[in-house]
């Protein structure tokens, strides 16, 4: 006699078995969703439907998932048992209300979202109708490109779920090539604001270096660039504040000073955005004992106003710092 009871479609071992035979829809074809469900076609789900309204997401959705057909979010649900929603932050709310009210979602039906800013409780109208919610934001930044498949090996993923999803949730994102990493759902919007700060922001620095090179007459600005930064990275995530370099930490009133006049004449734009970042170096500075307080005034003088100068000598060196080090 067979004495097998059902499985429950909740159970987490259920759902680890899962994933081999997991059927994969996307809504919202932007330049994430294709590369998770190309990623999890890799590790044998089987994408059968994505949903894509511009030129560019259709473009995205053929090259990373082809001969997936392009169908209505509607469609997307009645075919895939599992269901990435990667649309704008925005946008989800009214979305998962959306299909929760007509009808769209099914019961036991594995919904994802991307967002770094929600966690599942954004999912709730489709959790009434019976959807299993979960939350993995890929930190990572996208192409919308085959590359950002590769990118996914050993990228960490903001997991929120509920307790009896947390194994599908951890498997899922192992099986992407992914490392879990949890999040409570009331730490998400500080979690996703950490990121934006080191990822978006660090363009925005990037950019706005190599337009200054290229004004300065450097002809490959992004050579230039390269080596410095990756080594700022690296020395940064290895020591934190201890890697903190340049005039700021050493208290060069002068040299900062000279920086925004320049700034002021060639890129006034820039202005405020790097007094702001020198303001907030200086501070981690002086916590970190590496800007000894009398050689802080006339710097902080200077990113008071943006326009106060020092001497001409500024301070003097250190004794692992030879004058004219530049860093």
């Amino acid at each position: 006699m067979n004495t097998t009871s059902p499985r429950d479609p909740r159970d987490p071992l259920e759902a680890r078995d899962r994933p081999a035979r997991l059927t994969v829809g996307v809504v919202g074809a932007g330049r994430v969703g294709p590369a998770l469900a190309a990623s999890l076609q890799l590790a044998g789900h089987r994408p059968v439907a994505v949903s894509g309204v511009s030129d560019a997401s259709r473009r995205r959705a053929a090259a990373l998932l082809p001969d997936v057909p392009l169908v209505t979010p509607a469609e997307v649900f009645a075919r895939a048992d599992l269901v990435l929603l990667t649309v704008p932050d925005d946008t989800l709310p009214g979305l998962v209300q959306g299909l929760a009210d007509t009808g769209a979602v099914r019961p036991g039906q594995l919904l994802v979202h991307t967002s770094g800013r929600y966690g599942t409780r954004v999912l709730d109208p489709a959790l009434r109708a019976g959807a299993l919610p979960l939350a993995l934001h890929p930190a990572m930044t996208f192409t919308g490109t085959p590359v950002d498949v590769q990118r996914l090996a050993g990228c960490s993923f903001g997991i929120t779920a509920p307790e009896e999803l947390r194994l599908a949730a951890e498997a899922l994102v192992i099986e992407m090539g992914g490392e879990p990493e949890w999040i409570e759902e009331e730490a998400r919007p500080l979690y996703h604001a950490a990121l934006a700060l080191g990822a978006n922001h660090l363009v925005t620095l990037v950019a706005e270096a190599m337009e200054l090179l290229a004004k300065a007459g450097v002809s490959a600005p992004d050579r230039m660039l390269g080596p410095l930064l990756g080594a700022a990275l690296d020395n940064a995530l290895r020591s934190g504040d201890a890697a903190l370099t340049g005039p700021v930490a050493r208290g060069d009133a002068g040299t900062v000073a000279a920086h925004v006049g320049e700034l002021r004449d060639h890129a006034p734009q820039m202005v405020a955005g790097y007094l702001a970042m020198a303001r907030a170096t200086a501070d981690r500075a002086l916590a970190h004992g590496l800007l000894k307080p009398e050689s802080a005034e006339d710097l902080l003088g200077v990113l008071a106003d943006g326009t106060r100068t020092a001497g001409p000598a500024g301070p003097a060196p250190t004794d692992d710092e030879e004058p004219g080090e530049s860093r």
